[in-house]
């Protein structure tokens, strides 16, 4: 078992071990309180753009699906004239190496920007960018395109970069996990940072004070993009089910529900496939997430589909969105 899940087996299952590492969690979010407080007070100094700065991120460690946000949110922007640019940090690529920011194309390796934000550019057409720094990424953004403003994929910690709005997605089904801050639990901030920002977004469940997300499945896809089929073609069909997300369980559930019999096979968020790991050897098809269809494609596999998916949100979400946005343009 990977480290990853000896820790979200404590986190999410209330294992006494968490006590031993609470004295951790104590420090972490001291230094925590203490970085924030520097950037409050000017001595850490923050960078402001000329443009509104959009900020989707998570309090807890893994994904919770900011990613299928920011497409919508990048979609309605664009439906209302908005001409929105992406920036993201670029986690599983080599773009970190780097001392400048990087520009995404829809083409563009994985291997050297990441896997999500490849996916933006393919699926939003918006300019994206990736860098170590959000700040420069964000400055190269404004430089190198027409953008009037900036969605910031992640980075609700990365204070250098001041912004007009924040959103959290959080799992509507693990939540918070035991409540604790790294590494005795998954919080990155405490819980009460949710009562500063201005949207809470839930995946799949939501409580009061949040707006619901959830996903539609659009037709499977074959990897070469030359086939397409409904989901429920693979029903009573025993498949591969393949995925490297921060909490894969999540694509399987949705397989399952969708009456799909599945071998489950999930691999630690943003990995880098090899043609290896993937021929299992039976000439079942494999199904995967989108995101991991733009690693897999130079693979070349046989009878491997990923099932695209939109985010669906309620309108009262989208008003409020929307209200906020133009309150930030007009004040």
């Amino acid at each position: 078992m990977s480290l990853r899940l000896r820790l979200e087996k404590i986190w999410y299952s209330g294992h006494p071990l968490a006590l031993l590492l609470a004295p951790l969690g104590w420090l972490y979010l001291l230094a925590q309180a203490c970085r924030r407080f520097l950037y409050a007070r000017g001595i850490l100094p923050v960078t402001r753009l000329g443009v509104p700065v959009i900020v989707v991120g998570n309090l807890t460690v893994g994904g919770t699906g900011k990613t299928p946000l920011v497409i919508w949110l990048a979609r309605r922007l664009q439906a209302r004239s908005y001409r929105p640019g992406i920036v993201s940090r670029g986690y599983g690529g080599a773009a970190s190496a780097y001392a400048s920011a990087l520009r995404v194309e829809a083409d563009s390796d994985p291997a050297l920007v990441g896997d999500e934000p490849v996916l933006l550019a393919q699926r939003t057409g918006c300019p994206v960018m990736v860098g170590p720094k959000r700040v420069h990424a964000a400055q190269a953004l404004l430089r190198q395109t027409d953008c009037n403003i900036v969605l910031c994929d992640d980075g609700l910690q990365h204070s250098a970069l001041a912004r007009d709005m924040e959103i959290v997605v959080v799992d509507g089904v693990r939540r918070f996990g035991n409540g604790r801050c790294l590494p005795a639990g998954p919080l990155r901030e405490p819980r009460a940072r949710l009562n500063t920002v201005d949207l809470v977004v839930a995946n799949g469940r939501a409580a009061d004070g949040e707006y619901l997300m959830d996903y539609t499945e659009l037709p499977v896809q074959s990897l070469d993009g030359s086939r397409s089929r409904e989901l429920g073609c693979f029903r009573q069909q025993r498949v591969h089910a393949v995925a490297a997300l921060g909490n894969p369980e999540r694509f399987f559930t949705l397989l399952r529900r969708n009456g799909i019999d599945i071998e489950a096979h999930a691999f630690p968020d943003h990995h880098g496939f090899r043609r290896a790991e993937l021929e299992f050897g039976d000439g079942a098809a494999i199904l995967m997430t989108e995101k991991d269809a733009v690693k897999c494609r130079r693979l070349r596999l046989d009878n491997a589909w990923y099932v695209p998916i939109d985010a669906t949100l309620l309108l009262a979400f989208e008003q409020k969105f929307i209200q906020l946005v133009e309150n930030i343009n007009h004040g």
